[in-house]
């Protein structure tokens, strides 16, 4: 699902796809965060890269730079653990294979995290960050994100619960070894499959994840 423009052209109706068991489908798009939304500054916003690269450098893109990379668009649903779905969002960004190839992680790299304002970060294995629908957006039905969804930029990664889909991102850490992000280390699954109704992190397997921290 690909497109030079943020509106896809395409309007064939869709049948209905089916929701993860647990969800229930709800109209619009409700919005949920955690903190405050923060103010978008231009002059000193940018998108970092850093961690295990394969030079050992970091880089960091303006958000000119960030919009004139080579972006796609994407149609897909967004769950949320609580249990709302909300489909058939139109997602326009950068496709997160995009950063790997400008700026490729370390042979060892496994996971990245995901950093937003005010320290939010959200953990994710490679594979699933590099996932043919995973982007970072500027748009949404054919519109700039609004500031309560993200603007200027959220990473969308639409097959795992929308914790793993983090607002007003700004930085991409390359890990060689898991670590566990801000509501990972406060009880929700570590992956976040919503097929497999991933939503705690009493539900993990031997292999999900790194211990949670000591209470």
């Amino acid at each position: 699902m690909g497109s030079n423009h943020p509106r896809a052209t395409d309007s064939t109706p869709r049948a209905p796809r089916p929701v993860p068991p647990g969800q229930r489908r709800v109209n619009g798009w409700p919005v949920s965060h955690y903190g405050p939304v923060p103010r978008f500054r231009p002059e000193r916003w940018n998108l970092r890269v850093f961690g295990a690269t394969a030079t050992g450098d970091e880089h960091a893109w303006t958000f000119d730079e960030v919009i004139a990379l080579p972006r796609r668009t994407v149609v897909a649903d967004l769950h949320c653990a609580t249990g709302p779905t909300s489909t058939d969002h139109e997602w326009y960004g950068i496709p997160t294979t995009a950063v790997l190839e400008l700026v490729p992680p370390a042979a060892d790299v496994t996971h990245v995290m995901a950093w937003a304002e005010y320290g939010y970060a959200a953990n994710l294995r490679l594979a699933d960050f590099t996932s043919p629908e995973a982007l970072l957006a500027t748009h949404h039905n054919g519109e700039p994100l609004t500031a309560e969804h993200g603007f200027p930029l959220r990473l969308v990664v639409p097959h795992l619960y929308g914790y793993k889909s983090p607002k007003w991102l700004r930085t991409i850490e390359y890990l060689t070894e898991d670590r566990r992000g801000f509501w990972e280390e406060r009880g929700y699954h570590n992956i976040g499959d919503p097929w497999k109704e991933q939503r705690y992190s009493h539900q993990e397997q031997k292999d999900d994840g790194p211990a949670l921290p000591a209470s």
